[in-house]
């Protein structure tokens, strides 16, 4: 159970979600939970018809549903929403929301003279803070993070501690960056010398870019650009454990779920989704609204497209090619 500073009427969640009330709107939410773990002022949500007799018998004050529960009796007040998920997580946002940080800078905070910090900035113990450093309005810097020189942070951004932002990295407005994530290293870039066979470190001088309203999970890795420019597009959601390398192009509303790793120069273009584990290789393009399934890999160069097709396998195919290929193979082994 999630508390929040004051209560909010069923009336004025239902309102903030465009939702329908059904029962008693003046009943007083204090939190959101989940069904099992819901107590009284608590708001959950169902959206499966199956689910919605267990949310009803919970200890909760209301719940969100979907269009599932017409004509279905309640002793709860019910919030009639289209998407009740999405639904749910707006309301969590009025009944949780992001506690204002206490401005100021820590005592044991180190930040260069020239750095330039707006008002309402927190910045924690042991932050280090470069020269020339930007950073907006309303955001939090956690204990232990680095920003190097030049970097520009956006407004009302959360970096948590331990993150690592290096030389001239820019991070647009609402960006969560959780602790141990790396941005703006160089890239894994070497030219082989034919003569004596040693590697030869290649320039990694360019730029990465963050645009407005990313999230990047815990000890995530993102590259900066060789020569060029690496860029995530506004609203991608990385996971912990993700390893973009350099000049990648993310683009906007892309999902990568956790341990995946991408290679150089590859292009992800937008409302792509990306499952565990996955692995692309150099110079590939995966385009708009391709969905990869978890291990899924590409091989460089490659190209897969599709909007909506579901993908899997190394190299990966549609999952419908995938599947009956591995019916044939599990059909021939049992001949032999």
């Amino acid at each position: 159970m999630t508390l929040l500073a004051r209560a909010r009427s069923v009336r004025e969640v239902a309102d903030f979600v465009q939702a329908r009330v059904l029962g008693d709107e003046t009943v007083q939410l204090t939190g959101v939970a989940s069904v099992e773990a819901a107590a009284s002022g608590d708001l959950i949500f169902v959206d499966q018809e199956k689910n919605f007799r267990r949310a009803v018998e919970s200890r909760a004050s209301a719940v969100i549903v979907g269009d599932f529960v017409m004509g279905a009796k309640s002793s709860k007040p019910l919030l009639l929403a289209t998407q009740p998920r999405l639904a749910f997580a707006r309301a969590a946002q009025l009944l949780c929301p992001r506690p204002e940080p206490e401005p100021g800078i820590h005592p044991s905070a180190i930040v260069h003279p020239s750095a330039q910090l707006a008002d309402g900035v927190a910045v924690d113990e042991r932050v280090v803070i470069g020269e020339g450093v930007q950073v907006g309005g309303g955001t939090r810097i956690g204990a232990g993070t680095v920003i190097g020189a030049k970097a520009s942070i956006g407004r009302n951004c959360d970096l948590y501690p331990n993150v690592t932002v290096y030389p001239g990295v820019r991070l647009g407005d609402r960006v969560i960056i959780h602790s141990g994530a790396v941005l703006g290293s160089d890239g894994f870039g070497y030219v082989r010398d034919q003569t004596s066979g040693r590697y030869e470190k290649f320039p990694q001088v360019g730029r990465l870019e963050i645009e407005d309203d990313v999230e990047i999970g815990a000890n995530t890795t993102i590259d900066r650009g060789a020569l060029d420019l690496t860029r995530i597009g506004r609203g991608a959601k990385i996971d912990n454990l993700v390893h973009i390398g350099h000049n990648c192009q993310i683009g906007e509303d892309v999902v990568i779920a956790a341990q995946t790793g991408l290679s150089g120069s590859i292009t992800i273009e937008k409302n792509v989704v990306l499952g565990g584990q996955v692995g692309i290789g150099e110079h590939a393009r995966i385009e708009e609204g391709v969905m990869l399934g978890g291990q899924g890999g590409v091989l460089p160069n490659k190209v897969l497209r599709g909007k909506g097709i579901a993908f899997w396998g190394t190299p990966a195919k549609p999952v419908r090619e995938y599947l009956k290929e591995l019916a044939v193979l599990a059909r021939l082994a049992k001949k032999e």
